[in-house]
């Protein structure tokens, strides 16, 4: 019994690793058509079928963006552009135009090398207006705060302060909450996902640990210095007594932040 129990996990273990590979597969055995290639494409099209297409697209990532989970290029081909893909280009690039011009949002490719895409509100960001600088979600709030530490800690904390932290806001990660369930699982899990976290093993520590950074999707939608000025409220402090932190939260922004445009 036992030793079927251990084939069992050993075949799901394989399969689980077969799944990552092939979901890497998919992509690298897409190559992105050059401008002939998208040109030869449309040409064979009505317009009305192009349109059509974009639309699926359209539709596709504003489904996602309800959970704020990132779209990989991978998926999208897969399952919306299918045999449309040697026009993917301009699909995408009419996609982008009509997030920007119909629903005032920004496509933006965080990792170019897996090719992930997620929304991003273009009022709220110029604003600072992000339902996580200014939270009602009481999940959201739970985001804040763990963002806050780690910023305030200079970018990167251990996991163990972070469940501190929590608890001294009667927030257990050990116990079951009334509001946000399984907290472990939706900081380590939920938020990690959504691009919002990352949480990555700490090289030969003994037991285990891990630690928290922000991820690329907290980057290009949360504020640092809303987080400040939330921080100076908190501890009745001018914001810039954290100096180094203050400078940080008011430097220009990166201009490599990514965007569309690094599709290859």
């Amino acid at each position: 019994m036992t030793q079927r129990k251990r084939l069992s996990n050993t075949q799901s273990r394989r399969q689980s690793g077969s799944l990552v590979v092939q979901e890497e597969d998919d992509d690298t055995t897409f190559t992105q058509p050059s401008t002939s290639q998208v040109q030869r494409g449309l040409e064979k099209l009505t317009p009305a079928q192009v349109d059509q297409k974009t639309a699926e697209v359209v539709q596709y990532f504003l489904v996602k963006d309800q959970k704020k989970i990132p779209v990989r290029r991978a998926d999208l081909v897969k399952h919306v552009v299918k045999e449309y893909r040697n026009i993917y280009p301009e699909i995408i690039k009419r996609a982008a135009r009509t997030f920007d011009q119909v629903f005032g949002l920004k496509l933006v490719e965080i990792d170019p090398k897996s090719h992930m895409y997620i929304l991003i509100n273009k009022l709220e960001a110029a604003e600072g207006a992000s339902p996580i600088n200014s939270p009602t979600n009481p999940k959201m709030g739970l985001l804040f705060v763990i963002l806050s530490v780690i910023f305030m800690k200079g970018g990167v904390v251990r996991e163990n302060l972070i469940w501190n932290t929590l608890k001294k806001l009667r927030v257990d990660p050990g116990e079951k909450h009334e509001e946000f369930g399984d907290v472990k699982k939706v900081v380590t899990d939920e938020f990690v996902r959504q691009r919002y976290l990352e949480y990555a093993r700490i090289p030969h520590t003994e037991p285990i640990e891990h630690e928290f950074r922000w991820g690329q999707r907290a980057e290009l939608e949360v504020s640092k210095a809303k987080i400040l000025e939330f921080m100076g409220q908190l501890h009745e402090q001018d914001p810039q007594t954290w100096s180094q932190q203050y400078r940080e939260a008011h430097s220009v922004p990166n201009s490599s932040q990514p965007s569309t445009s690094s599709q290859r």
